[in-house]
C-alpha cells in the first residue's frame, strides 16, 4: 500500500523530523522480526516517534491513509506479533524512553512505554523500591510491550501480571485520539477501568505511550535455593510446604525438568553442577527476606523438613550473590536453547496443577515422532501453572496441533506471551466463540479502519 502513497512518507518527515522515519536500504534488518525470526519481512519503513503527540500524529497520518503499521518495542516476543508482514509501517517506539517521576511514598513510578524494563528496576531500586515484573529479556524487553502482552515472569506467584501492576496509562487510537488515564491511586472505582483495554491486547486497540506502574518494598535480601525433586507428585509437595511455610514471601517458585537442567547446567555452567547425581526434577526457590538472619533461619528449616519427608532428596542454598545467580542461570537459560537447538520452536502454556503431570505424559506420548534428535525441554513458572516447552520439530504445524490441542478443555495456549500471529489459530481453543465476538467488536470500534497490527490476535 506505501508504495503507491509517497506522500504519507512526507508527512510523516513533516511531523516527526527526517531523521524519525526510515525506508528503503536506511531501514536496519533487526526491524524485520520479532525474536522468533520466523516469517521475517523488512517494514515498508519504519516510524521512530520521540513523543505521545508524535505517536498521535502517526496515527492520525496512517488512519487517514488506511495504511496498516505494526507496533515494535524490543522485539523479544515469540508469538510473530512485532514482525512486520508485507506493506506494514513498523511504530518503533525506542526512542520514546525515560523514567518521569518516582513518589517513592505512594509507590508509584511514571514511564514511558519504549523504556527497558531493567531500568524501571533501576530507577526503583535507587529509591529503596522494586518494580516486580521480572523476566530473562529484562534488558531488553520494553515497557510497553510488557503491557500490551500482559507479561508475567518470574514473580507472578507473589505479585501478579503485569496487569495488577499498572495503575494508569496513556494509549494512543487508531485514530490519533490521546486517551490519558494516567491515574495513580491505588482505589479509584469511577466507572469503566478502560487501561485494562490496552493490557494484553497486543497493540491492536491502542499504542500505550505513557505508564504508572505500581511499586513494592525492596527486600532486604533475596534467599535462593534449589531442590533435586523425585516425581511430579513430590514437586506439588515441596510447593504447597513453601508456600505454607514462607506465606507471602515466597517470591518465586520455579520447576526445571531434567532434560532442561542437564542441558542449562552444561550450556551456562560449563558442567558445574549443583548435585552431583542427575534427578527427574528441580525446584528453584526464592525468598523474599525482611529479616536475612531470621528468614535464612526459616528456609533452611523448611528445606530440613522437605528432605526428611522425601519430597526432596538433596538441596543446595545460595551463600552469595554470585551462588544466587548461578542457580538463576540454569532457569534462565532458554536462549541458550535458541542458540544450539535447529530448528526450534517455543510454546508458553497454562496448565491447572492437576492436570499437568498427565498433560505433560500425552504430549511426551504424541510428540515422540514429530520431533528431531532432541528431547522436549519442559520448565516454567509452576507455583503459577505457566510452562515453557521448547521442541525441535520435524513437523512444526503437526506440533502445534498436539500441543495446543492437548490443552482443549483445561488450560491456555498462551500463559504470558501473547497470541501474536503465531498462535492465532489456535485461540478458539481456550476462547469461547461469544468470547472472540466480543474482542472483534471491540477491534472493530476502536480500529474501524484494522490499522493497528492488523491480523494480529484476530
Amino acid at each position: 500500500m506505501l508504495a503507491s502513497n509517497g506522500a504519507l512518507l512526507d508527512t510523516l518527515r513533516t511531523a516527526l523530523g527526517a531523521d524519525a522515519v526510515l525506508a528503503g536500504d536506511a531501514v536496519d534488518p533487526r526491524y524485520a522480526s520479532d525474536s522468533t525470526r520466523i516469517n521475517a519481512c523488512a517494514p515498508a519503513a519504519v516510524v521512530r516517534p520521540r513523543s505521545t503527540a508524535e505517536v498521535a500524529a502517526v496515527l492520525r497520518a496512517c488512519h487517514a491513509a488506511a495504511q496498516p503499521i505494526v507496533v515494535q518495542g524490543g522485539l523479544t516476543g515469540l508469538a510473530g506479533g512485532a514482525t512486520p508482514r508485507a506493506g506494514e509501517i513498523a511504530l518503533s517506539l525506542e526512542r520514546l524512553t525515560g523514567v518521569e517521576a518516582v513518589d517513592a511514598d505512594s509507590g508509584t513510578l511514571t514511564v514511558r512505554a519504549g523504556t527497558p524494563l531493567q531500568a524501571v528496576h533501576e530507577e526503583a531500586a535507587r529509591h529503596g523500591l522494586q518494580f516486580a515484573l521480572d523476566l530473562g529479556a529484562r534488558g531488553s524487553c520494553t515497557i510497553g510491550g510488557n503491557i500490551s502482552t500482559n507479561a508475567g515472569g518470574n514473580r507472578v506467584i507473589r505479585y501478579g501480571m503485569t496487569r495488577e501492576l499498572v495503575l494508569g496509562l496513556e494509549a494512543v487510537l487508531a485514530d490519533g485520539t490521546v486517551l490519558s488515564a494516567m491515574n495513580t491511586m491505588m482505589k479509584n472505582n469511577t466507572g469503566y477501568d478502560l487501561k485494562q483495554l490496552f493490557v494484553g491486547s497486543e497493540g491492536t486497540l491502542g499504542v500505550v505511550t505513557r505508564a504508572v506502574l505500581r511499586l513494592h518494598p525492596a527486600p532486604r535480601e533475596r534467599l535462593t535455593a534449589m531442590l533435586a525433586v523425585p516425581s511430579f507428585a513430590k514437586l506439588v509437595t515441596v510447593l504447597r510446604e513453601a508456600r505454607s511455610a514462607l506465606g507471602g514471601q515466597l517470591g518465586s517458585f520455579e520447576a526445571l525438568w531434567s532434560d532442561y537442567y542437564e542441558f542449562a547446567v552444561e550450556k551456562s555452567l560449563g558442567g558445574k553442577r549443583p548435585f552431583a547425581e542427575t534427578h527427574p526434577l528441580y525446584a528453584l526457590i526464592e525468598l523474599e527476606a525482611l529479616d536475612a538472619q531470621i528468614d535464612t533461619g526459616r528456609l533452611e528449616t523448611l528445606l530440613e523438613q522437605l528432605l526428611a519427608s522425601g519430597a526432596a532428596v538433596d538441596a543446595v542454598v545460595a551463600r552469595s550473590l554470585a551462588d544466587s545467580a548461578r542457580l538463576w542461570r540454569i532457569r534462565e537459560s532458554a536462549g541458550e536453547l535458541f542458540a544450539y537447538v535447529k530448528p526450534i520452536v517455543a510454546y508458553d502454556v497454562s496448565v491447572p496443577i492437576e492436570a499437568m503431570e498427565h498433560y505433560l505424559a500425552r504430549l511426551a506420548r504424541e510428540a515422540a515422532q514429530l520431533i528431531g534428535e532432541w528431547p522436549l525441554f519442559v520448565f516454567g513458572h509452576l507455583g503459577d501453572g505457566n510452562l515453557h516447552i521448547v521442541a525441535s520439530p520435524r513437523d512444526a504445524r503437526a506440533l502445534d496441533g498436539v500441543v495446543y490441542g492437548a490443552l482443549a478443555g483445561i488450560g491456555s495456549v498462551s500463559a504470558e506471551h501473547g497470541i501474536g500471529v503465531l498462535k492465532r489459530p489456535y485461540l478458539g481453543t481456550s476462547r469461547t466463540p461469544s468470547e472472540l465476538e466480543l474482542m472483534r467488536r471491540l477491534k472493530a470500534t476502536l480500529d474501524p479502519r484494522n490499522i493497528l497490527n492488523p491480523g494480529r490476535v484476530l
